[in-house]
């Protein structure tokens, strides 16, 4: 029997992401001689198992989950980062890594996840929410930076330097959700933080992103060299600031297993943002999260095989 079950693809728009960091997670398996199957989901949202002679569709798909000990969903975004995959395993006790449904669900919803760090005191950048139905208020202070209310991977988010371009990358931030975030641009420096919970939380180091784009968009992530810098090129009481405020936004959300959460330094006044969180952060190998604990000699596959061992499964 097969202990170990890796979920990835998804109906979501970062479907590509997964089948990339589904690849580096697989790698680590096999390094640490676990034995581990594999199962597709598409686009369309069915699912296959997938094997050296190809894929079979899976049709009873809750009996097939209940073979594994314990399920690792490597799915980004909607579907698979939203709490619905998470309410599913739940509903059938089915075992697996990460946050449970109404924490994922609450990371995953920008505005939510504001509502809860509020209570924590910790620097948020000034913002406003909006529907397609909703009004532009007026008098925005430019620049302004979209996102969609829900998604990750830099996918629908723009920058507006005016009402016209407002306009326009709110069409764009409308295609991947039907609410939007809109947040005062700060011209600062992109940091990421990790943290796992094995036998206690650990927080990894700070790491710094530094790329030629105006903001940290899908090519800068994916397509073009960014430089990662571990620990991030600030003071070390800015980065511990940042250590704690991750080590806190974690409890405040109730997450659990793994999550990267990422800030915005002001350049100008060293004010520290909060950004947001992944609770399934990217696991490709250009991703930060991976290789946030290598000073305290955790790489990535060591991290994956504490988490499976954490949970149970010998």
């Amino acid at each position: 029997m097969k202990k170990i079950l890796v979920l990835y693809g998804g109906n979501s728009y970062e479907h590509d992401i997964s089948c990339i960091s589904v690849q580096n997670v697989c790698k680590c398996l096999k390094n640490l001689r676990l034995s581990f199957d594999k199962v597709y989901i598409s686009r369309e949202n069915k699912w296959f198992l997938v094997q050296d002679d190809g894929k079979s569709e899976l049709l009873n798909i809750v009996d097939f989950l209940k073979k594994y000990a314990i399920v690792f969903p490597v799915l980004h975004g909607s579907f698979g980062e939203d709490g619905r995959i998470q309410a599913f395993f739940e509903l059938f006790g089915i075992n697996y890594l990460g946050s449970n449904s109404l924490s994922s669900a609450i990371a995953m919803n920008k505005y939510l996840t504001k509502l809860v760090i509020e209570k924590t005191g910790i620097q948020q950048i000034p913002y406003f929410v909006l529907n397609k139905n909703d009004a532009i208020p007026e008098n925005v202070e430019f620049p302004v930076i979209i996102k969609p209310l829900n998604g990750g991977s830099s996918i629908g988010i723009s920058i507006a330097h005016s009402n016209s371009e407002l306009k326009k990358s709110l069409k764009e931030g409308f295609k991947y959700d039907q609410n939007v975030i809109v947040e005062k641009f700060i011209n600062g420096i992109d940091l990421e933080c990790g943290i796992v919970e094995l036998n206690k939380l650990i927080v990894g180091d700070v790491g710094e992103i530094r790329h030629s784009h105006e903001f940290y968009d899908y090519d800068a992530k994916y397509n073009e060299d960014s430089k990662i810098l571990i620990p991030a090129g600030i003071d070390k009481h800015l980065r511990e600031e940042i250590q704690e405020y991750a080590l806190k936004i974690f409890k405040a959300l109730n997450l659990k297993d793994f999550a990267r959460i990422d800030f915005i330094l002001d350049k100008e006044t060293e004010i520290i943002y909060f950004n947001e969180v992944n609770t399934i952060p990217g696991f490709t190998e250009k991703s930060m999260f991976p290789i946030l604990f290598q000073n305290k000699k955790l790489d990535f596959t060591k991290i994956i095989d504490k988490l499976i061992k954490k949970s149970h499964i010998k």
